[in-house]
């Protein structure tokens, strides 16, 4: 596979441990699947599921194409394995799954009702405002209490989060009484409550968004005293990476804050898609890893007629006349063998992928990789078959004077959570401009860079700060350095 179509290839991985849907063990086994028919509903795996219809050939889709960077959150797991690769080996047989499977993407826009329903389930009181295109309740007065903000347009991305009262954003003098805004009210202490309490206080809220059905965990504790409950919902019958609902439960039992999506994305094209076998080897051919990196690799090849020692060797050959096994410069990087992980589980379902800058949720493979010296996590691989994929787009060659992204320092926000201003270093006769693209678990940030070639220009840096408006608050969210792909520091 080419470098382009491993770009186009991209999964998400979580570190965090799946259920299995399908057990491998050597030697056989049961393997419960579960698969998608062309209506979009699940069916036991090995039905006959060939109902698309062949004539009406659904869209070449573009994975990829948005600027929501590689798919990869800070903190998780590298599935390329650093230069040396990993390769995933499977425990057992892998389920061929179903013929085909849609793609569901986010549609509609959220009511007032809906927006008190979820309300309700928190224990907020208050009628939705609509203020620009988010619904928001917020405290009163003092401004202590309880806030939610949801995204009218699909999927209606939300946060939940609770304020002191005492003065937030830039206005705030600094310290520990001033919690930037959309920050989680602060852990008065106590001891977390138990995964089947927390899970018990998450079901009303799941509920009301239409998500009671989702595979939920409670093993993480924050601050020493919050539970995070996490939920995976089901869409259209099919469990979901990378669309969870995120739920932080305070030690006497309610939820301190949140994030998710209200509105469930409904079913779109159908495309043909591919066995679990067929993707672990595209997953594999992905994982070849970046090559040998740092001091030691070799830039060209040695000139013909030279042996190592620098000596006239026109045959090529050691002294003996036998050709030389050693390479003339090689690294630890090249000859260290690429990392190998069990894969321990395969199920079928659907994954967050950004698809022509729009996020979408696409059939793919998900597979529990279970490492001997770390925790098991997720790894995904897109299911739909290679012929109904489009090339990535080439990057257009940048305008005369644009200038690679700058990396970002540090962040803060203002205007309760809207107002995202980044900080960077910068040339003195550039101009800059920053671009964010959020989805509910982070708001990744870019920021690009035009110069004026024909004028003449000292090579002074200085502090440069741009702000952007972000469509609902930032709560608990990541910020993401898009050029770097990593966590910004709020400061």
């Amino acid at each position: 596979m080419s470098g382009t179509e491993n770009v186009r290839r991209r999964r998400n991985i979580l570190a965090a441990s799946v259920a299995a849907g399908v057990l491998l063990a050597g030697g056989g086994g049961v393997y419960l699947a579960v698969a998608a028919t062309a209506s979009g509903e699940a069916t036991p795996s090995g039905a006959d599921s060939k109902v698309a219809d062949a004539a009406a050939s659904p869209p070449p889709l573009r994975l990829g194409g948005g600027s929501g960077g590689p798919g990869i959150a800070p903190g998780e797991p590298d599935p390329g394995g650093g230069p040396n690769g990993t390769v995933y080996t499977s425990k057992g047989p892998l389920p061929p799954g179903p013929s085909s499977a849609a793609v569901h993407r986010p549609e509609g826009l959220v009511t007032s009702a809906e927006v008190t329903r979820l309300a309700e389930a928190l224990g907020i009181e208050g009628r939705p405002v609509l203020v620009g295109d988010v619904w928001t309740i917020r405290p009163e007065k003092d401004g202590q209490g309880p806030r939610l903000d949801v995204a009218k347009a699909a999927p209606g991305s939300w946060t939940y989060s609770w304020y002191d009262g005492a003065p937030v954003g830039d206005s705030c003098l600094k310290g520990k009484a001033c919690p930037p805004p959309g920050e989680t009210k602060p852990s008065r202490g106590g001891s977390p409550v138990s995964e089947a309490a927390a899970k018990a206080a998450a079901v009303p809220v799941l509920k009301a968004i239409g998500q009671d059905d989702a595979k939920v965990t409670a093993t993480q504790v924050m601050d020493g005293s919050v539970r995070v409950v996490n939920a995976d919902p089901v869409v259209g019958g099919l469990p979901t990476h990378g669309w969870s609902t995120g739920l932080r439960i305070g030690p006497d039992g309610r939820a301190v804050s949140g994030s998710g999506t209200l509105k469930e994305p409904v079913k779109g094209d159908t495309y043909p898609v591919v066995g679990a076998e067929k993707a672990l080897a595209e997953l594999n051919e992905e994982s070849k890893g970046t090559g040998p990196i740092g001091i030691g690799g070799c830039a060209t090849d040695p000139p013909a007629g030279v042996d190592g020692n620098g000596k006239d060797d026109p045959a090529g050959v050691d002294g003996n006349g036998k050709d030389d096994p050693t390479a003339p410069c090689q690294s630890i990087a090249e000859v260290a063998p690429p990392t190998e992980v069990p894969v321990t589980a395969a199920v079928f379902g659907l994954a967050a992928q950004d698809v022509a800058g729009e996020r979408l949720l696409v059939p793919a493979w998900l597979f529990t990789a279970d490492p001997v010296d770390a925790a098991p996590y997720t790894v995904t691989e897109t299911a739909v078959a290679p012929e109904h994929l489009a090339p990535s787009a080439k990057p257009s060659p940048p305008d005369e004077g644009t200038a690679p992204a700058r990396q970002i320092e540090s962040y803060r926000t203002a205007e309760d959570g809207r107002k995202l201003t980044v900080t960077f270093w910068g040339g003195v006769c550039s101009t800059y401009t920053a671009k964010a693209v959020e989805t509910p678990e982070k708001v990744t940030v870019r920021i690009d860079e035009k110069s004026d070639p024909g004028r003449a220009c000292i090579a002074i840096a200085k502090e440069i700060t741009l702000t952007v408006t972000l469509q609902s608050p930032l709560g608990d969210r990541a910020v993401v350095d898009a050029a770097s792909g990593q966590a910004v520091p709020r400061r």
